[in-house]
């Protein structure tokens, strides 16, 4: 069953006089359970696809459906709550916020839930212990390395058990050792807990983490690519 399904979807920017299609009719499907990455040169469309799969921004035309929602549908609050609900999100840069600790970084998605004091720290330790982050609850982002951080994002991405795990250039910050520890965790979170993940990469040893690779040139999929079943196994 398709979890993201994408029909016809143009995005357009007016940049002065000139109009920028950054999409350009993408019809793309993702089952629930896929591991995928999205590949392209800059200037692809690839941050857009994305933007517009996590709700962070709309089509100027088609259709989105995630779950039994269609997306392009709802109005601002809604889109809200979908990405608060439905979508866990890692980026590159880990979006940490400096004057929280770790644990105050992980609870945040819970609070914007309403989800009371006791049970939200509980929800955060646990995200944060299966990461083996325990020892760190109470650290600052400055007192963390960068493969800390990361999984620190991730615990916050995974801690409202959403949906879709959305990951843009998740390793891109980081070393050899800790981008290998990283991709094993999301390669753990798919396998073992079922979460879809969805990244944007430029690294192909990266992409080759997952299942399938979308393609992206001149806003439109160009090929889509099948990857051998744990072609990079789990430690």
């Amino acid at each position: 069953m398709a979890l993201i399904e994408l029909n016809n979807i143009t995005k357009c920017y007016k940049v002065g006089q000139i109009q920028v299609n950054a999409l350009n009719g993408i019809d793309l499907s993702i089952e629930n359970g896929e591991f995928v990455s999205i590949m392209g040169p800059s200037g692809s469309g690839k941050s857009t696809l994305l933007n517009i799969i996590g709700c962070l921004d709309q089509p100027t035309t088609g259709t989105y459906k995630l779950g039994d929602k269609n997306v392009e549908k709802v109005s601002d609050w809604q889109l809200s709550d979908i990405r608060n609900r439905s979508i866990g999100f890692v980026f590159q840069s880990f979006h940490l916020l400096p004057g929280l600790t770790a644990l105050e970084n992980v609870e945040l998605p819970l609070i914007y839930r309403g989800i009371l004091g006791k049970e939200r720290r509980k929800r955060a330790i646990e995200a944060l212990e299966s990461l083996d982050l325990g020892d760190r609850i109470n650290h600052l982002p400055t007192q963390l390395s960068g493969g800390q951080q990361q999984r620190v994002a991730i615990a916050r991405a995974i801690v409202g058990n959403p949906s879709v795990i959305l990951a843009d250039e998740p390793t891109g910050a980081l070393d050899s050792k800790s981008s290998v520890n990283i991709m094993s965790i999301f390669q753990k979170l798919n396998k073992n807990m079922g979460i879809t993940i969805v990244q944007v990469t430029h690294e192909e040893n990266v992409a080759h983490y997952g299942h399938k690779i979308f393609r992206l040139l001149d806003g439109k999929i160009e090929k889509i690519e099948l990857l051998d079943e744990q072609l990079l196994a789990i430690d």
